[in-house]
């Protein structure tokens, strides 16, 4: 017999090597729900503006008519990603998003690029919450966002996290839906819910749980000011806290930026007014209704044809009112100069 049989390293003979080394504690013990209660009740004002914050986002798209109040959400989604991706560490530029995969640099980060487009179609409404695998889009196995959704666990095991992950949440049953979104992305984190690199998913989750009773606000935007809490620890006062301060600010800057659109909506009618006929206000509905344009969308959306689409958006290019996000290229794209 060889002395390569006594080596005591070797591995049994029913080992698994499909098997963890160690044995991996729940971590959703690190939350200490009793700890977020107290928080709630200390954060009163903070919560109180936050949800004042959001009532006003919220009642401002409730003003408008359904086309332009999901061309606005799209809008919100297009920024709030972006600001998404700056906290994940995965920057893209909001104009690349809009070009979409077809026409991105190949600077870009192609799995983070699908997953960007993933988070944009969910902060537009997309996925039940209630139902985690129509969230994330795993309806179908194979069915993921880059190599890195092998990691994430399917089957039994997937629906052992999204169990533990409403065990936990449920210990915050009551409290404000704010406060359960935190303590929400906290957890989702502590969860093997997402693989690595997938820190948009528990975002995106927790923007839509805070918006999940209003109105026609889908999500709750942060925008940069969410930067600043999405990754971050410490305790439950403090995160809460300043989880309450990046919501007011993120829902005033989304009502800023659909006041300024408003505002050019306004400019760009009065400063084509002598143009005739009614085309060019049709473009500009279009334009404040979409991120973005193309020629053939205005020739669909619009009842024009091709080559007046064309000519309205160089005029309006001249006039100062639209802008050119494709460099010349043969397929164009244009958004609102704001």
């Amino acid at each position: 017999m060889s002395d390569l049989d006594d080596y005591w390293f070797d591995p049994l003979d029913d080992a698994d090597p499909a098997d963890p080394p160690l044995p991996r504690a729940d971590r959703r013990a690190l939350l200490d729900p009793p700890a977020w209660r107290a928080a709630e009740k200390d954060c009163a004002v903070d919560l109180a503006r936050a949800a004042q914050a959001i009532g006003r986002l919220d009642g401002l798209l409730a003003g408008l008519d359904e086309t332009l109040r999901r061309g606005l959400i799209t809008r919100l989604a297009f920024s709030e990603v972006v600001s998404m991706l700056w906290a994940a560490g995965t920057p893209i530029p909001q104009e690349v998003l809009i070009r979409d995969l077809a026409d991105a640099p190949s600077s870009v980060d192609l799995d983070a690029l699908a997953l960007a487009r993933w988070a944009i179609g969910r902060l537009q409404g997309r996925g039940r919450l209630e139902a985690l695998r129509d969230f994330l889009g795993l309806h179908r196995a194979g069915q993921g966002r880059g190599d890195s959704d092998l990691l994430r666990p399917t089957g039994a095991d997937f629906d052992s996290e999204t169990e533990g992950f409403a065990a936990g949440l449920a210990a915050l049953e009551g409290c404000h839906a704010i406060t359960r979104a935190a303590f929400g992305c906290r957890l989702w984190r502590l969860t093997d819910l997402s693989p690595d690199g997938h820190q948009l998913e528990a975002m995106c989750w927790a923007a839509r749980a805070m918006a999940d009773s209003a109105g026609p606000l889908v999500m709750v935007p942060m925008g940069q000011a969410g930067r600043r809490v999405w990754t971050i620890g410490g305790d439950a006062e403090g995160f809460l806290r300043a989880w309450c301060g990046a919501i007011a600010a993120g829902c005033e800057a989304g009502f800023r930026v659909i006041r300024q659109l408003m505002d050019w909506a306004d400019r760009a009618r009065r400063t084509t007014a002598r143009i005739k006929g009614g085309n060019a206000g049709l473009v500009i509905d279009a334009l404040v209704a979409h991120p973005v344009v193309s020629a053939a969308a205005l020739e669909a959306e619009a009842a024009i044809s091709r080559d007046t689409a064309e000519r309205l958006l160089a005029r309006l290019q001249g006039l100062g009112l639209v802008r050119e996000i494709t460099g010349g290229t043969r397929f164009r794209l244009w958004v609102a100069a704001v």
